[in-house]
């Protein structure tokens, strides 16, 4: 089980990675003049790489996450409140993940209409989210 919960923290924190960076290049490319279509392009193939690979990290992370859930059982019985708070969050942090892919076919479509004041704040919520989800997990609050 060690193993296990191992690779999930390896694969979650590498996830993450891509999360927090992802809407970082939004900033810029929001950022970028109409006329600068070398940046543009530079900024929009970073992102596009970065959001398949951080697809292929989700992947394991969710993966590892429900075999501790399903097949050791951790969170199961009473008490453990504080996994269905943590699986909700995770739900929510899927759809940030395709809210971001779905913001980056903006990007690629040219139909930005959002500031980089907005991709700053947009950047925090899976902070935020992280923030909870260790808390969830290492103080077990219900």
């Amino acid at each position: 089980m060690l193993w296990i919960k191992a690779l999930h923290i390896v694969f979650v924190t590498s996830w993450f990675a891509g999360l927090f960076y992802l809407p970082r290049i939004f900033v810029n490319l929001a950022m970028v003049p109409q006329d600068s279509h070398a940046e543009r392009e530079r900024l929009l193939l970073m992102a596009h790489k970065l959001y398949r690979f951080m697809t292929l990290l989700m992947v394991p992370a969710l993966g590892f996450g429900l075999w501790l859930w399903l097949y050791y059982g951790i969170g199961r019985g009473s008490g453990n409140g504080w996994l269905h708070a943590k699986l909700a969050l995770v739900i929510g942090l899927v759809g940030y993940h395709h809210v971001c892919r779905r913001l980056l076919r903006e990007f690629e479509q040219l139909n930005n209409r959002r500031s980089h004041t907005w991709y700053r704040w947009f950047n925090e919520a899976p902070v935020v989210a992280l923030l909870l989800v260790v808390l969830l997990v290492v103080v077990k609050p219900f």
